[in-house]
This record gives structure tokens, sequence and C-alpha cells, in this order.
């Protein structure tokens, strides 16, 4: 997918001001990429499909107004702040716990007043459970620790979208039968060699 290709991706999927805000955004990271490595120097110029409409085709896989969203190991704010700047109106919760970062993604919800998305500056052990409607996680851990940390997040309707590389399919062979019951792999849109493990509920072993 060309930078074109990219960018018209996600226009399809958010209004023209989302829009505008997306492309301050993206001169926003590349100057603190300057300060912090938040991502790899080679894929800012390629940043409208790596990381604007590949976080916003999770938008694909639940209904419009489907909150709160829980984004886990938020990092550079893929895919969660994503979701918040295309959707200001949803309730999202970026948790992250280098301190750092927690300060750029407060700094970029300020600046475009995302007034419902909240920053968690904490490892997601230490955070109490809530209940969300949606569960992310882009190169935070495993699958199987990924769900044992955050199954008390979830609940019987709860969506995981989990944005894997080529190691999808077989991070899900490898869990037990259950929790292959209850998620299954779809191909990424933005890469052919990536995909994202994707269920509904919460994990029988909670």
């Amino acid at each position: 997918m060309s930078v074109e290709e990219g960018r018209a991706f996600c226009a399809l999927r958010c209004d023209s001001a989302a829009m505008e805000r997306f492309a301050t955004f993206l001169t926003m990271l590349e100057s603190e990429n300057e300060r912090q490595n938040l991502v790899s120097t080679a894929s800012l110029a390629d940043a409208w499909t790596r990381h604007i409409a590949d976080s916003l085709q999770l938008l694909d896989h639940v209904p419009r107004e489907t909150s709160p969203w829980l984004d886990m190991g938020t990092g550079a704010g893929f895919p969660g702040l994503v979701i918040a700047i295309a959707r200001p109106e949803l309730e999202v919760i970026l948790v992250e716990s280098r301190k750092r970062r927690v300060e750029w993604l407060e700094h970029v919800c300020e600046r475009f007043g995302l007034k419902k998305c909240r920053v968690v500056g904490a490892r997601l052990e230490a955070i109490e459970s809530i209940p969300v409607s949606v569960i992310s996680a882009r190169a935070f851990a495993p699958l199987e620790k990924l769900l044992r940390l955050s199954a008390r997040f979830s609940t019987p309707t709860t969506t995981w979208l989990l944005p894997k590389g080529r190691s999808a399919a077989q991070e899900l062979k490898e869990q037990s039968q259950a929790i292959q019951a209850m998620f299954h792999v779809e191909q990424s849109a933005t890469d052919p060699e990536a995909a994202i493990i994707i269920g509904h509920g919460r994990p029988p072993e909670t």
C-alpha cells in the first residue's frame, strides 16, 4: 500500500477534520521522534499506512459507537491514540508505563482536545479492573501473556483486536482449544505479511 493509498484508506474511515488532525499529528510525531525513539525512523516515510491506516482498520471490526476502548502498551499511540483522534466521541483508555511516552500521549490529547481519551501511566498489572467493550494491543506481548494480564477487563461482549505480524496464526495455534474457539485470525488490510487476532467475550480460563 503506497502513501497515497494509505491516506485514501484513512479518508474512507474518518472525516476531513480528523484527516487534518492526523496530518498535524504526523508532523508532531516526526518532531518528537528526534527527542525519543517512538517509532523507527524508516517508518515515518510511510506513516500514513504503517501507523495511521494500520490502526484505523480496527474500526472495521466493531460497531461505530463501541466504547470504552482499552489500548494496552500504547507506546507512541498505536492503535489507541489514532482511534481517539479519529473518533473523539469515544471513551479511550491508553495504558503506557514509560514516563516520556506518557507525557507525549498527554501532550497530543491536550493539543487536539481529546477530553474522552484518558492516559494511564502505569503498568497494566497495577490498574484497577474495569469492564471495557474493546481491548486492543499492538506489539504488547505474546498472546498467552496478553490474555493472562488483560482478561480481567473483559466481559462476555468484549471485542479483542490484536494486530500481530506473521506470528498471529502460530500464536493462536499454541493456545487451548477453548481460546482457539473464541479467537480467529484475519489478514491485515494494510500489510500482506501481517494479521489481526480477533475475538469476542471473556477468556474461559478466567
